[in-house]
This record gives C-alpha cells, sequence and structure tokens, in this order.
C-alpha cells in the first residue's frame, strides 16, 4: 500500500468502536434559547482563534498525517462515522488554480440533469452559508443556524483536552458532511481546501470520481516549493481503483486509473459550438475536467443518453506516465447548458455601471493572475476599441498569506493602468462589516502595513521601469492634460502606446477606494462625502480626470477575499 494511504487507513482505525453514535439529529437537544444566523457566525468566527486549538495545531504541525487522526476524530463526535460519507456520491476535486470553477461547471452540468445536488467549497464571498449549497444556492439563514448549533452543540459537549473543538474549515466541512446528509442530495461536489493529501476533506474513503486542475506554486510552507511536491500532495485524494481526471500537467505514477482531459474543442463539431458562462481562456481547461468528471458519474450511475463517445473507449490505464486521454463525446443537451448557465462570482466577473466598468477576479497565483491579465486585456482592450472616448484604468489590489506580493504586481504592470489603489479586505471601516467578513486571524495594524509596502513595491517597480523607458514613465499626470481634450490624459491611446505613470494611494477600506475610483459616476454605488478623499495630490487631481474619463476601468483582484468585500459593497442583495 502506497504511503499516502497507510495515513487514512491507520487513522480509521483508531476510531473507537464501542462508542454510540446518533443516526440522526433527532436524537440531539434543540438549543435552549433562540439563536439567531449572526449569533451561529460569531460562535463560528470563535473557531478561528481557539488557544486550544491553536496549541493542538502546533503539536500536529510535525505530523500531517496526524491530522487526519484528528479530522476523524471530530467527524465522529459530530455523530458520523467515515463510511456515512459514501452515501454522498462525492466527487472531489482538488488543484491549485481553476478547482472551484471546475466544482461549479460540474454542479450545474449534473443539476440540469435532474439531480439535487450538493456543493461545498471555500472561500466564500460574502457570507460563509455560500460555502454549503444545495441545488447551488447557499443554504438559508434558518438551514444554518438550524445545523450548526446541532453540531455545534454535539462537539462542545463531546470535547476534552486531547480533542478540542476543530478549527473553522474543519468545522464547516463537517457541518457539510452533515448538512447534505439531512437534506438528501443525489450527490456532493466537494472542493478540496489546501492540498490534498492531508486536506481534511480526504477523509472520505469512496468517492465516485476524482478531479486535478491546473497546478502552481502556492501555499508552499505547507504543500513544498516544487510542483512535482504540490503535485504529490494534490494527488492524494486520489484512491485505489476511483477514477481520475487531470487536465494537462506533470504528474507521476499513481495506484488509480488517471485520465488525461481532452481539448474542449474535441468535444465540438460543425453542428455544436460550447459556449461557457465564465469568461477567460483558462476556464477551457476546467470546463472540459467538469465534463469528464460529470459524464464518469453518471456514466457509474447507470444513466443513460450523457453523450456518445466520438472515439475509441481509453486503453486500461497502465499507472505509468503518459495517462490515457480520456476520450471526448457528444455532451448531451443538459451538459451543454450547464456550461452556458454556470455562474461563479468573484471570477472573471464584470459589472456594467454607467461609465464604470468593473473587472473582478480573485486571482492570487503566480499563473491565475497571468491568465487574469490575459482575460483583462482582452475585455479592456475591445471596450477601448468601441471608440467610446477617454479611458482611465484603475487598480484595486490586496492580497494575503504569504504569497510574493511583488512578483504578482509585476504581473500586472503590462495592463498599464492610470492609478493602483491599495486597500485591506475589508469593506467598510465604520464597523458595519458583517461578521462572515470577519477576521481575528490578523489585525488591522498588519494589513494595513502590508498595503502600505504593497504600495511601495508598486511604486519602485514603476521606477525602475521608467529608468528603461524614460518617455513612458516619468511623466506625472499632470503633464499627460496638455493637448488632450476636456482636460483627458494622453493615456488613453491604445495599450501598446500608453504612457505610464507611478500614481498609487493606500485606503483604509474597500468602500473608499471604490469612492474615490468612481467619484460618484456609478449610479447604484453612492458616495455621500467624496471631498473628504482628496486630501493628497494625486488624490485631487486624480478625481479631476476620473470625472471628465469617457469610461473608468477597475479591476479588482489579488485575492478572494477582496473580491468577497468589494462584491458586499457593490451588490447589497448577496448581504441580505
Amino acid at each position: 500500500m502506497a504511503p499516502r494511504y497507510r495515513a487514512l487507513h491507520a487513522a480509521l482505525r483508531l476510531i473507537p468502536t464501542r462508542t454510540v453514535r446518533p443516526r440522526s439529529f433527532s436524537t440531539l437537544p434543540a438549543p435552549v434559547v433562540r439563536m439567531e444566523y449572526q449569533d451561529a457566525i460569531r460562535t463560528l468566527n470563535t473557531l478561528q482563534t481557539n488557544a486550544s486549538y491553536l496549541e493542538h495545531v502546533k503539536r500536529l504541525r510535525s505530523d500531517p498525517e496526524e491530522q487526519l487522526n484528528a479530522m476523524l476524530l471530530f467527524l465522529e463526535r459530530s455523530g458520523l462515522r467515515v463510511e456515512d460519507l459514501d452515501q454522498l456520491n462525492i466527487i472531489h476535486v482538488t488543484g491549485t488554480k481553476g478547482k472551484g470553477s471546475t466544482c461549479a461547471f460540474t454542479e450545474q452540468i449534473l443539476r440540469n440533469c435532474g439531480l439535487k445536488t450538493g456543493f461545498y467549497s471555500s472561500p466564500h464571498l460574502v457570507q460563509v452559508r455560500e460555502r454549503i449549497r444545495i441545488n447551488g444556492q447557499p443554504i438559508s439563514k434558518e438551514l444554518f443556524s438550524k445545523y450548526f448549533w446541532q453540531v455545534y452543540n454535539r462537539l462542545e459537549e463531546t470535547k476534552h483536552d486531547d480533542s478540542p473543538m476543530p478549527a473553522y474549515f474543519r468545522f464547516l466541512t463537517i457541518m457539510a458532511f452533515h448538512v447534505f446528509l439531512q437534506e438528501k442530495v443525489d450527490l456532493a461536489v466537494l472542493e478540496v481546501g489546501i492540498g490534498g493529501a492531508y486536506d481534511c476533506t480526504n477523509i472520505i474513503k469512496k468517492p465516485v470520481v476524482c478531479g486535478v486542475s491546473s497546478l502552481g506554486i502556492d501555499h508552499t510552507s505547507i504543500l513544498g516549493d516544487t510542483v512535482e511536491k504540490i503535485a504529490w500532495q494534490k494527488g492524494g485524494i486520489f484512491k485505489p481503483g476511483v477514477p481520475a481526471f487531470t487536465v494537462p500537467q506533470p504528474a507521476g505514477p499513481l495506484e488509480c486509473p488517471l485520465y488525461m482531459c481532452p481539448d474542449l474543442s474535441d468535444y465540438e463539431d460543425e453542428n455544436l459550438s460550447l459556449h461557457l458562462g465564465l469568461a477567460g481562456d483558462h476556464q477551457r481547461l476546467n470546463a472540459t475536467l467538469a465534463l469528464q468528471l460529470s459524464h464518469m458519474w453518471l456514466h457509474g450511475r447507470g444513466f443513460q443518453g450523457i453523450g456518445e463517445p466520438k472515439g475509441p473507449n481509453p486503453q486500461t490505464p497502465s499507472f505509468k506516465w503518459p495517462f490515457p486521454l480520456a476520450p471526448a463525446f457528444r455532451p448531451s443537451i443538459p451538459m451543454v447548458q450547464g456550461l452556458q448557465d454556470t455562474v461563479w462570482l468573484g471570477r472573471t466577473q464584470i459589472l456594467q455601471r454607467g461609465p464604470i466598468t468593473y473587472y473582478i477576479d480573485g486571482a492570487h497565483t503566480s499563473s491565475s493572475v497571468k491568465a487574469c491579465v490575459r482575460w483583462f486585456h482582452q475585455v479592456a482592450l475591445n471596450e477601448e476599441r468601441a471608440g467610446v472616448g477617454a479611458v482611465i484604468r484603475v487598480l484595486v489590489f490586496n492580497a494575503t498569506g504569504e504569497r510574493d506580493m511583488a512578483a504578482l504586481m509585476k504581473l500586472l504592470q503590462p495592463c498599464h493602468f492610470d492609478y493602483a489603489l491599495f486597500c485591506p479586505n475589508i469593506s467598510e471601516v465604520s464597523g458595519v462589516d458583517i461578521a462572515d467578513q470577519q477576521n481575528y486571524n490578523v489585525t488591522l495594524e498588519n494589513i494595513l502595513t502590508r498595503c502600505l509596502e504593497n504600495q511601495k513595491k508598486w511604486n519602485q517597480m514603476m521606477e525602475e521601469r521608467s529608468c528603461s523607458d524614460p518617455w513612458g514613465t516619468s511623466l506625472p499626470v499632470d503633464a499627460l492634460i496638455k493637448d488632450s481634450p476636456r482636460g483627458a490624459p494622453l493615456l488613453l491611446r491604445p495599450s501598446s502606446e500608453r504612457l505610464l505613470n507611478s500614481n498609487s494611494l493606500v485606503f483604509p477600506c474597500i468602500s473608499h477606494a471604490l469612492q474615490w475610483a468612481t467619484q460618484g459616476r456609478d449610479p447604484d454605488f453612492p458616495c455621500p462625502d467624496i471631498t473628504r478623499l482628496h486630501h493628497h495630490p494625486v488624490a485631487s487631481s486624480g478625481s479631476v480626470l476620473l470625472r471628465e474619463a469617457a469610461r473608468v476601468q477597475i479591476l479588482i483582484t489579488g485575492s478572494l477575499h477582496l473580491v468577497g468585500g468589494t462584491l458586499k459593497v457593490l451588490d447589497k442583495s448577496l448581504s441580505q
């Protein structure tokens, strides 16, 4: 047995068999007092900084296999056996980038086939209940509160020194399992949190099919600093005999039948053209993986009319590289419609508001930022070519964790932004942030310091670029106004000729950054007292240009949490 599987089987043997496990929540005591949704969220947030748990994690950090053992014990304490999870008919998906989009495509396809779907993903953008979905919709506040307190009370009653309360993500994973079982979904699409081999979602024993989206360098302190090491971690979700699919990328021998996904164009012919609900060429890889995952799930469950193969069946895998190519097939109508209907907020999303266009993408790795730049360049340049007049580009950026901020920002420079805005992942400074977006693992001082550091790095890069191209980068905005119509700068020529500047600003929250960038010109985003944001010379001069421009293009990227805060500000319906 491979080492990666020994840990899981060893952990399973550690589960005591003498414990009487409740088969449903009907035997659990109901909360004595009325517990509302916000009370549940505030209690959930305490698991972010649970001191006893953090001390427990420190002891386990040197032995990641032990973390699976702990997760299995948490599951048992909540009233479930690991065997109970087999009823969920799970599709398990990992990867560095695109795994959420792949899951979204897959869930939509299977929902279009008339199946009741469960979908577990992370992180959430606005409300935590987005992580647990039934038939594509976040569970209601009532359902979230109901299941939260049932699971929380059970775990609270059974905690002890060697097994305290689970941390935030582990708790939500356990809660999702309970929700999906109690709500009797036909299948569950499960997105890995970080990695795969030792991720807490990997306690499942018998998924129906597994998938790996594109790999890249991220979370190196946990997963390793090479693609090969990361690939091993991601491949840890594979189970012996369970079919798995991957997009083209480095990999090694495994103990499961692993197939390479064909190009999306291979499914098309002269009578069929596939259209995706998610923009960007990189989504084509996620779509072909989703087609193979959903096709295999349906085939394994005996569904008919799910897509006729367009070529011979794949040969039996030899568990050696290269892996066999999965055959393309003619997608059924539900599959075609599912790809087109897929919605996944915060990924290559465009919001058009009067003269303001928001381009929203949660890219936060080098590879995903590169894909974001390609997408933004294509769609934003098309808008400029439409001849609408003067256009100003604004970047709103923040990133979290141990990522190389300078490397990510350098990738964004070819977009030729007229202004770069840096702010923390906080929607408002007035304290009206909803509890779902509170993060107790970092301090306000730390995140504001990070923003100032990002601004400094951005300015340094712009200065270095100006030295190599002094004509294009050394001129301040005011010097560019001359000879331009209505005060619009000469930044408004095609991207290849666009003059660059190093104008950058730091704001204490997302709302203030967007208020300055939009200057009250977004009809759905009021700016009550915008003059208070003009205290800086760059802010003052820039506000004139932003008000005069025919179009303002705003790219928000670098963090899914930044994107979530942005959507909370721009779309109030998401907070209801």
